[in-house]
């Protein structure tokens, strides 16, 4: 486990908070490993205090949940939840894809395939966790567009829950030479929405999700228990 010690100037609380989610959220800090508050202090350069609150707000949001006798660790999710998980993402998702695909014009479509680009240059050079950050980036610029700030927040704090085993299923992709994966969906996304059409960006959407739902039964087979 590596965090970097934190920098002077910003609020000491919102760095500890930034530095530890980013940890879990990279998969520096795997599902089911102990938070010792003092450890996490210590390799931080920080007192106790700002950790527990730390902690305390990555309950609240979902990644980490204490368990008796060992205290706090990183959430780890049943096969079942996960994928109830990509179930309410299949729903938010589809929608914001419809709703945002009529107000992209050229200057937004520009912006996405900046961050297309950006996407495969990163799984160019290996880095997953960058890949996957920047195919986050392009989804928000199609869920942003549709105008409804609480169904993109909806749908942010589901990324926020379920990417780490996002970023276990990239690395399991290229390992198995699937790297396409990684970048096909957004390939033709990128050309529905310079259609500007609604239906083939909800089609899309929803196979995207669907498929991903398959490859977590797969991969845990007690998701179909």
């Amino acid at each position: 486990m590596t965090l970097n010690k934190l920098e002077p100037g910003a609020l000491v609380a919102d760095q500890v908070f930034d530095a530890i989610h980013q940890g879990i959220t990279n998969g520096d800090l795997v599902a089911g490993q102990r938070l010792r508050i003092r450890d996490l202090a210590d390799q931080l350069g920080t007192s106790v205090m700002p950790v527990r609150d730390a902690i305390r707000r990555l309950e609240e949001s979902g990644l980490v949940e204490t368990i008796p006798y060992r205290g706090a660790v990183v959430r780890t999710f049943t096969a079942r939840e996960l994928l109830n998980v990509y179930a309410v993402r299949r729903v938010l998702e589809v929608e914001a894809a419809k709703l945002g695909v009529v107000n992209l014009g050229k200057p937004e479509q520009a912006v996405l395939k900046d961050q297309y680009d950006s996407m495969k240059a990163a799984l160019a050079d290996g880095d997953l966790a960058a890949c996957l950050a920047f195919d986050e980036k392009f989804l928000s610029t199609i869920y942003l567009a549709s105008g409804n700030s609480v169904l993109y927040e909806s749908i942010e704090r589901l990324w926020i829950q379920c990417r780490a085993y996002k970023l276990i299923g990239a690395r399991r992709a290229v390992a198995e030479g699937k790297s396409r994966l990684l970048w096909e969906f957004q390939s033709k996304l990128l050309k529905a929405v310079k259609a500007q059409d609604v239906n083939l960006m909800a089609e899309l959407t929803d196979q995207s999700i669907l498929a991903a739902m398959e490859r977590i039964r797969q991969a845990l087979p007690s998701a179909t228990q």
